[in-house]
């Protein structure tokens, strides 16, 4: 798969708790993709937005959380519960990826998962839906991952003012590129949605000042050239772009691709970056369980060891 080139200027957003809790409402072997856990009892406070959560964040010392998983891997009925126990456990922005049958940005675990979810009849309205019962239970914003297509094929106006009806805050189109961002951008502002851009390793400097003007609710970091993926290590290089980028602006900078280690979250923060994009490794542990209660479980484990690394 070829690599994410410069060009690209998009990717694929309140309170952080100190205990996670997790609720399986007893998974079958075919699990319901319209059927969700009602959570009555449970009240959360409204949802802010991207900037607004990383305001807090910054006057309180700490570093985001920023986890992604792919809605219907392995169905709608887990995702549902992922989305409140990533929550729980005290992430501050989920990005929630709308599947697609040509991922370009995304490495093979994302686009094997986005696969699965495809081949179990996920759809956008489906995942609409979804949205809709899980978004008042939880407490921190959502981002949408979403490939151009799926807003074409609705309308950009239309596609806006529903997904904001939802209560999404954030919206991440990694294959449209900076030149081609004004009708999104322009919708997007009016329906309150907080578009994300993103520069790359391999991104000019003024193209790269050019995106970081337009960007809404945070820059997005590409930590290496290529597609998404866990990796051993995180290029020193991500230290001196995260100061470039500072330099610019006073917009949050968050960090991703190949984030998916404690350390990698406890090095990145380190070096200045304002929130942690872990993807990859979330959507292996959901997609590739044995059962969706052991995939929960271990996603809850692993999302504890990277808020515990963080300040």
């Amino acid at each position: 798969m070829a690599a994410l080139k410069a060009t690209t200027s998009f990717i694929h957003l309140k309170n952080p708790r100190p205990h996670c809790f997790t609720r399986f409402p007893g998974h079958q072997s075919a699990l319901s993709t319209r059927r969700f856990t009602p959570m009555a009892a449970l009240t959360v406070s409204p949802t802010v937005g991207l900037a607004e959560t990383f305001t807090r964040l910054r006057k309180q010392g700490k570093v985001a959380l920023i986890p992604y998983i792919t809605a219907g891997d392995p169905d709608l009925s887990t995702t549902a519960e992922a989305l409140k126990l990533l929550d729980s456990c005290g992430s501050d922005i989920i990005e929630l990826g709308v599947p697609y049958s040509d991922p370009l940005a995304d490495g093979p675990v994302i686009q094997a998962a986005a696969t699965r979810s495809l081949a179990r009849g996920t759809n956008f309205n489906a995942i609409l839906s979804m949205l809709k019962e899980v978004v008042p239970q939880i407490s921190c914003p959502i981002a949408l991952f979403t490939y151009y297509n799926p807003i074409l094929k609705r309308g950009v106006e239309n596609f806006m003012s529903t997904v904001r009806d939802v209560g999404v805050h954030g919206l991440v189109v990694p294959d449209v590129p900076l030149e081609e961002t004004e009708l999104l951008r322009k919708e997007a502002l009016e329906n309150k949605i907080e578009l994300v851009l993103l520069t790359t390793p391999t991104t000019p400097i003024n193209r790269m000042r050019a995106i970081v003007d337009a960007a809404e609710g945070f820059i997005y970091l590409v930590s290496s050239v290529g597609v998404t993926g866990a990796r051993a290590s995180v290029s020193d290089r991500v230290q001196t772009l995260i100061r470039e980028i500072k330099e610019t602006t006073t917009k949050p900078v968050a960090v991703g691709f190949g984030i998916s280690k404690p350390e990698h979250v406890q090095q990145v923060a380190g070096w200045g970056a304002d929130g942690v994009i872990v993807g990859s490794a979330m959507v292996k542990l959901l997609g590739e369980a044995k059962s969706p209660e052991e995939g929960l479980k271990q996603l809850e484990n692993f999302t504890k060891s990277l808020k515990s690394a963080l300040p």
